[in-house]
């Protein structure tokens, strides 16, 4: 059987979000999500095949940052 490799901090389960998921999230329309993809304002993303996706992890760590970026606690 093979192993999977994986990289420090990264858990094998992680959900990984859709575009659609994340404007969700937000609450914003997908065309948002797509301008922060354009603009490289939102999360990290990863390309798989001709879709996008979002690793939870990275969301997490994006909202934290806006967060710091506005001052809020």
């Amino acid at each position: 059987m093979a192993t999977i490799q994986l990289r420090a901090g990264h858990d094998a389960a992680e959900r990984h979000l859709t575009m659609q998921d994340l404007a969700d999230r937000c609450g914003v329309s997908l065309a948002t999500v797509r301008q922060w993809r354009v603009k490289g304002t939102g999360p990290r993303g990863m390309a798989i095949g001709k879709y996008v996706r979002f690793r939870l992890s990275d969301v997490l760590a994006w909202e934290e940052s806006r967060a710091d970026a506005n001052g809020a606690a």
